[in-house]
Order: structure tokens, then C-alpha cells, then sequence
């Protein structure tokens, strides 16, 4: 699909194609938010233009993040991601060269804690611009959202007058085509989406309400643009996966190795005596070194051993299982994949474990 768009490339950057509309329609069939669509070519890019258009329609300034979630390389999201303990509660910029009035403008909130969001939009209401949230914070593995905490998140965004952005740069297409918010019921403002989008192929969409997404039309005032939004490329390669996800069998087949990898990396951790919970959601497992308890935000995750995470981790890629070899980062599983697989993964986890140092 993507060679055969390639050869049809006449000039980049001139105008919408016929593939882009294409897409369009698909996007806005399957996301309940879409009723707009825009492309880029980076989740930092859709984020980054998110935020721009919530302030506009606002006039506001400020914006709510969670502590642990990553929205992009920009200024106004790129801090407290992976924070020491010393940090939490704090502003804790990841690089050199944020501008200092820019992260000023940043409110960092625990996720999951819906009261302190409630306080905070009680006090600071008519200041904040927009809520973002990872809806599931994949950047630290596997936290899954209180049942009733994006749907609170919805009620006061509303209340306040807030924009409410998902970003579903990892959990859209991996866990539905229409991206956790059409699993969980709640519909955003705004949404982002990338990554597994076009399984691998550089591209990313901004999406949302049709009132909000027309102001970056001419006249709108609010400005969006890109040379390769919307390349050909992408384009097609997000077509033929979504055609691939629409039957549900792509779903169905990662779901049930990924289950089948967390429960056989629970039974392992428990016949050898190491303190480990593994999480998991769709696709995606993650195991934590430390003892079962609740994690449902990133104080949680400081339970963690994470000399034992990174040792597993490096030791399982010597083995020939790749694994990011950072501690807290999640495992996914792709079409590709095939119980043998998982079960070479098992076997693997098992004589890794195995040989692991009590002193670590």
C-alpha cells in the first residue's frame, strides 16, 4: 500500500489528497470525538497543536498534567515524567532550555486523584486552558485509570469550561481503532493519535469537536501547518492497518498473548519467591519488581526495584528477548507474535529469574 502511494506522489505538500479524505472518513468512523481531523507526523506535534488551540478558544494560559505522563518534547508537557521522590509535588523539567515562563504555566497533579483536580480547578479554574491526560500512563508501564476518573475528569473539565485532550498516542489503534475512549465511554474535546496508528509509519492526528478543530480553518486564527502532514506514506500505511484492525481478530490475537505473558511471568515471580506484579491492559504487560498492591499512580510505582527491573531487563535482551532495558517500561505484543513466542519469552523470564542475585 505504501509503495503503490509513493508512486502516485505527484507534489508534496500541495493541498489535501485523496487518500488524506480517506482517512478523514475512517478516522471519524471509528474515534468518537472525530468529528474533526487534522494530520502531523509526530504525537508532539498533534499534542503540541492541541494545547495551542485550547488556549486560543479559551483565553486562558494554564494546562493540568499528571505526574508521570509524556505528552511530547515540548515545553509545556515535558517535565515530571520520571521524577525522583524528592521531585514529586515539584516542577521537574526533563531538559535544559525549557523556557522558565513557559513550565510556570504548567499545573502537575497526581493521576487518579480526582479530588485534588476538583480543588485545583476550584481555586484556578478560570486560569487553566486544558486538562491532558495519557488515559492510560503507558509511559510507566500499565496504570489504569480509576473507573470513575476520566469520567469526573469529563464533569469538571465541563463545569469549569476546560478543554479535555487524551491523549491516546500509545492506546489509540494498540487497545481499538477508536482508542480507549471507545472503550471506556467518556468522549473527550480533543484527542491525539500516533504510533500504532499506522503501525510504525510516521503519522499523527489531532482530532475532535468541529466548534473547537474549525478555528485552525482560514479565518479561525488559529494557525496549522506542516510540508509532510499528511504524506502519502503514512497515510496509506494507516488505511491498510486500519483495514487490518477492523475485523478485531489483530485485537483478539494480541490480547490473549499478552494475558497469557502476564499470568505466566505471575506463576514464574511466585515459584521462585520474587516480589513482582505484573499489569496489564490490551496488548501491553509490564512487570514491577515489588509485592502486589495498588498502582494507580506514580507514588505507587516507587515500590519498584529498579535495580532489579533494569538487570531483568538487560538480561533477557543477552538472551535474545528484547526488552527496553529502563526500568518501568512496558512490553507490547503485535500481530506478529505468536504463542511460541510468548512461550520462548516464558522460558526465557525463567532461567533469567532464576539466576537473579539476591543482593539486587
Amino acid at each position: 500500500a505504501v509503495i503503490e502511494a509513493l508512486n502516485r506522489i505527484d507534489i508534496t505538500g500541495a493541498g489535501v489528497t485523496d487518500l488524506e479524505v480517506e482517512l478523514a472518513v475512517r478516522l471519524n468512523r471509528h474515534i468518537p470525538c472525530a468529528e474533526r481531523i487534522l494530520l502531523a507526523n509526530s504525537g508532539s506535534e498533534a499534542t503540541y497543536a492541541a494545547l495551542r488551540l485550547a488556549r486560543a478558544v479559551t483565553g486562558r494560559h494554564k494546562i493540568i498534567k499528571f505526574q508521570g505522563t509524556y505528552h511530547g518534547w515540548h515545553d509545556a508537557v515535558l517535565m515530571n515524567v520520571i521524577s525522583p521522590p524528592e521531585k514529586i509535588g515539584q516542577c521537574d523539567p526533563l531538559s535544559l532550555g525549557m523556557l522558565p515562563d513557559v513550565i510556570r504555566q504548567t499545573i502537575v497533579l497526581p493521576f487518579n486523584d480526582t479530588e485534588m483536580v476538583a480543588e485545583t480547578l476550584r481555586r484556578q479554574g478560570e486560569e487553566i486552558a486544558a486538562i491532558i491526560v495519557e488515559v492510560i500512563p503507558h509511559n510507566i508501564g500499565c496504570v489504569l485509570p480509576r473507573p470513575e476518573f476520566l469520567q469526573a475528569l469529563r464533569d469538571l473539565t465541563r463545569e469549569y469550561g476546560v478543554v479535555l485532550i487524551f491523549d491516546e498516542v500509545v492506546t489509540g489503534f494498540r487497545h481499538a481503532i477508536g482508542g480507549y475512549q471507545s472503550i471506556v465511554g467518556v468522549t473527550p474535546d480533543l484527542a491525539t493519535f500516533a504510533k500504532a496508528m499506522a503501525n510504525g509509519f510516521p503519522i499523527a492526528a489531532l482530532v475532535g469537536r468541529a466548534e473547537l478543530m474549525d478555528r485552525f480553518a482560514p479565518g479561525g486564527g488559529v494557525f496549522f501547518a506542516g510540508t509532510y502532514n499528511g504524506h502519502s506514506a503514512g497515510v496509506a500505511a494507516a488505511l491498510a492497518t486500519i483495514a487490518e484492525l477492523e475485523s478485531g481478530e489483530v485485537h483478539r490475537h494480541c490480547f490473549a498473548l499478552a494475558q497469557i505473558a502476564a499470568d505466566g511471568l505471575t506463576r514464574i515471580a511466585a515459584e521462585l519467591g520474587i516480589p513482582m506484579t505484573v499489569a496489564y491492559f490490551g496488548s501491553v504487560f509490564v512487570p514491577y519488581f515489588m509485592a502486589p498492591g495498588p498502582i494507580e499512580n506514580y507514588t505507587d510505582l516507587l515500590r519498584n526495584s529498579t535495580a532489579r527491573d533494569v538487570w531483568f531487563r538487560k538480561k533477557m535482551c543477552e538472551h535474545g528477548i528484547f526488552m527496553i532495558p529502563t526500568a518501568l517500561k512496558r512490553n507490547h505484543v503485535s500481530a506478529a507474535h505468536t504463542r511460541a513466542d510468548i512461550d520462548r519469552t516464558l522460558d526465557t523470564a525463567r532461567q533469567v529469574l532464576s539466576a537473579m542475585p539476591a543482593n539486587i
